[in-house]
């Protein structure tokens, strides 16, 4: 395969937003096993309510043939969107009650996915880079969204789930809390008891990477089963970002 020629946009047209439904399709249904009500398996289109309401940021490789040049996507949606939308996506799963009081700009993230031929290289990192631009240009200062382990049982995930509650949990002002008929305790396992290494290598890795930014997790899961996931709700506040990140936000440039 040739060396990519990566291109970075914001969805614009109906045909943009087609490629990047398709691409969501191929990972989050094909790969992952979900489905929903506006999912059109015969078109190969993930879509859901929410959709017009977000920006999508879209990466593809000019050197794909069309339509199969999105290999990357990401979907974005500030607080004056949400407020159009009657509301943002995670509040189907999580009370973001402390977010809105707190009189911040939030943005709401989700739908993250790149194509598997692109993971393990540089693809995600120029995805986080206009993000970061976005971000910066829209003054937002606290970024949430869920992020997924698959499969329906937290009991088998006990252990990450756990360690992310026992090390990552968000501080008081920012904790979201799992609601619904979906939510479940994340902290089913005692600290003490857990092999923090091989829990932490069962955490999937765009949660390590925000980890690793300065994020931090909500109280309690949810288990979607349209989506046969089972989701914690990530929260960064820009203020509380350890100065690396930071930079790494201030140099984002793309697209």
């Amino acid at each position: 395969m040739p060396e990519p020629d990566f291109s970075l946009d914001l969805a614009t047209t109906e045909t943009q937003l087609r490629a990047a439904q398709r691409l969501r399709y191929r990972v989050f249904v094909e790969e992952l096993g979900g489905d929903g009500p506006m999912v059109d398996h015969a078109a190969r289109i993930e879509a859901d309510r929410f959709d017009p309401f977000f920006d999508h940021l879209i990466l593809s490789d000019m050197n794909r043939p069309e339509p199969d040049r999105a290999i990357g996507v990401y979907r974005v949606m500030r607080d004056d969107c949400a407020a159009r939308a009657g509301g943002f996506y995670t509040e189907g799963e999580y009370d973001l009650a402390p977010l809105r009081a707190s009189g911040r700009r939030l943005m709401e993230l989700g739908r993250s996915c790149l194509h598997p031929d692109y993971r393990g290289g540089t693809a995600m990192s120029v995805l986080w880079n206009g993000l970061a631009e976005y971000v910066q240009r829209h003054r937002i200062e606290i970024l949430f969204g869920v992020a997924s382990f698959h499969g329906t049982d937290p009991e088998a995930l006990a252990a990450p789930l756990s360690i992310l509650h026992h090390r990552h949990l968000a501080p008081p002002p920012l904790r979201v809390r799992a609601t619904g008929e979906g939510a479940a305790a994340m902290d089913l396992l005692p600290e003490a008891a857990i092999d923090r290494v091989a829990a932490m290598r069962a955490v999937p890795s765009l949660i390590k990477a925000y980890l690793r930014l300065g994020g931090f997790v909500g109280e309690g899961a949810f288990v979607d089963r349209s989506f046969n996931t089972t989701d914690v709700c990530l929260v960064m506040d820009a203020a509380r970002m350890n100065p690396r990140s930071r930079a790494l936000y201030a140099r984002g440039r793309a697209g």
